[in-house]
């Protein structure tokens, strides 16, 4: 039976749809909390896959604690991965945090990208697991989600899901809804498109960005556009988001 993902030894090569879903605060959670997080997410996640279609059994997945990472099968919808996959998980942790006090709540930050992925001793190795891992831990990201208490999840993409997937029009996502912030962590230097479902706490719908010609999957990311000019806009909490050559600059308003 061929493995498309390759053995132990990792020699096959094999790009995938991939996904990470990893709980905020979970450290300064105590044991018994922890525990019902790890019980949680797994089971919020397969039942937001099956919400959007998509056969969870065939997911090749990895807990990690307080994350799920997930291989999905080749020839996986990623318009239903991000977009009705998104929402039902946003759907399942609300009803999963209605009889919560707040601070008890599981918030999740959840990243998608298509990448190079293959089996290791370990666990799957390559640059699509690495960028992945980079982008739900950027400060991007984090931030998105703790500057919206009322927000259950952040999503974030990465450059070729949002351009050729979000972008064009594939999901009922509007572009707007996304706002692209610089991700650096360690030695990775990239970009993450967010967005934030039914929170108050992120920013208004922007212009998209210029049109980029995708590049195809086989020869990486489209060039990052050059825009000289910066957009602000304001959220309903005073949050001023400023976007000048791509990168976002976040200041907090003093005039409440």
């Amino acid at each position: 039976m061929s493995d498309p993902l390759g053995a132990a030894s990792g020699q096959q090569f094999g790009r995938r749809l991939l996904l990470l879903v990893d709980a905020k605060g979970y450290g300064a959670s105590g044991p018994i909390r922890q525990r019902e997080f790890q019980e949680a997410i797994p089971r919020l996640v397969e039942a937001a896959a099956h919400a959007a279609g998509l056969r969870y059994s065939d997911w090749e997945t990895q807990a990690q604690g307080d994350a799920l990472f997930a291989v999905l099968p080749e020839g996986t919808s990623e318009p239903a991965l991000v977009d009705t996959f998104m929402r039902a998980l946003e759907a399942g942790l609300r009803n999963y945090n209605e009889s919560r006090l707040p601070q008890a709540w599981l918030r999740l930050r959840a990243t998608v990208h298509y990448g190079p992925a293959s089996r290791g001793d370990l666990g799957f190795v390559g640059p699509g697991p690495v960028e992945l891992a980079r982008l739900n831990a950027s400060d991007g990201l984090k931030a998105a989600l703790a500057q919206a208490p009322d927000a259950h999840l952040a999503v974030g993409v990465s450059e070729p899901i949002y351009v050729d997937v979000i972008r064009p029009g594939y999901t009922t996502l509007r572009p707007g809804r996304f706002w692209r912030v610089e991700a650096v962590e360690k030695e990775y230097r990239g970009a993450v498109w967010i967005w934030v479902p039914n929170a108050s706490g992120h920013p208004k719908e922007t212009p998209s960005p210029p049109a980029l010609s995708p590049s195809p999957r086989t020869s990486g990311y489209p060039e990052p556009s050059s825009r000289g000019s910066m957009v602000n806009t304001a959220n309903d909490n005073s949050v001023i988001y400023a976007t000048q050559h791509g990168d976002q600059h976040i200041q907090v308003a003093d005039g409440r």
